[in-house]
């Protein structure tokens, strides 16, 4: 009887929707400046990588692809990038191609530049480590598209918006893993560095990122493809390239469009992923 009671009692709304909107509008009319020079910066970084993607033809472009695909891993990816790549051309979708490049590199490289330094410190710091890990586990939980929200709300509709998106969802795994490639370095090494008495900077630049160095890259790695994971989420608010063709292909139902472009996404992930993943000893060059 008093459960029933209280199930029955009206329950008041917390109004949180409206705690988070006024912090919105609190943080866009006061902090404007610093939001439009970022977006400024990301917007100059994305032109600037598309265009100096799009000054060189085609063919040399994916010549160079293919060569350093083969510095790489060898004759066998170096052969792939060039048939796919080949084929996006063919199929008329290279401006969205880089398009999308553009979008990554700009992603990954404003998620490397924030992630490694943050995972620097997280290794040399418990303080920042207590902190960052919450975060870090809630930011690698939520769904993507939650991602788009904020970014939206703070930059509008948009390229930019999109890249944005892309950082905050990829710069977790540059965090961790250079925090984990720091953290499991031999005791041995660090030893030997102080035994020859090297500073701080010295034991980091010499010792501990070399020693990290594996993980770190897996790290990069990682964030390339969740960035690429992010192209067609990003398109729902505005980011071009494959994405965006991809969303319209879903819209009005066309087969073809998306499977054009989606064989592309695939392309880009599969050389990416073998360009810049672990190399091993059975790659023959």
């Amino acid at each position: 009887m008093t459960l029933s009671f209280i199930s029955m009692m009206p329950v008041e709304k917390i109004p949180l929707g409206d705690w988070i909107e006024s912090f919105v509008n609190f943080l866009v009319n006061n902090f404007s400046g610093p939001f439009n020079a970022f977006s400024n910066l990301i917007s100059t970084l994305i032109s600037g990588f598309e265009s100096g993607l799009s000054f060189l033809p085609p063919i040399v472009l994916i010549l160079i692809f293919a060569v350093i695909a083969y510095k790489r891993k060898g004759w066998g990816l170096s052969i792939f990038v060039i048939i796919g790549f080949g084929l996006l051309w063919n199929l008329q979708l290279w401006p969205e191609l880089l398009t999308t490049l553009s979008s990554i590199i700009t992603s990954v490289l404003v998620a490397l530049i924030i992630g490694i330094p943050i995972g620097i410190i997280k290794a040399h710091s418990k303080i920042v480590h207590h902190i960052t890990r919450p975060i870090l586990d809630f930011m690698q939980t939520i769904p993507p598209f939650v991602y788009l929200i904020p970014a939206l709300m703070f930059f509008g509709l948009g390229t930019v918006s999109g890249v944005i998106a892309t950082v905050v969802f990829a710069i977790a795994p540059p965090i961790r893993l250079t925090y984990l490639g720091i953290i499991q370095i031999p005791d041995e090494l660090k030893e030997a560095g102080e035994a020859y008495g090297a500073n701080p900077w010295q034991m980091l630049y010499k010792v501990e990122i070399p020693g990290a160095l594996p993980s770190i890259m897996m790290g990069i790695n990682q964030c390339i493809m969740l960035a690429l994971s992010m192209v067609v989420i990003a398109a729902m608010i505005g980011a071009g390239g494959l994405g965006k063709i991809v969303l319209r292909s879903l819209s009005v139902v066309d087969i073809g469009m998306g499977f054009e472009a989606g064989i592309g996404i695939v392309i880009i992930a599969i050389a990416l992923d073998r360009m810049f993943g672990k190399k091993d000893d059975k790659d023959t060059k």
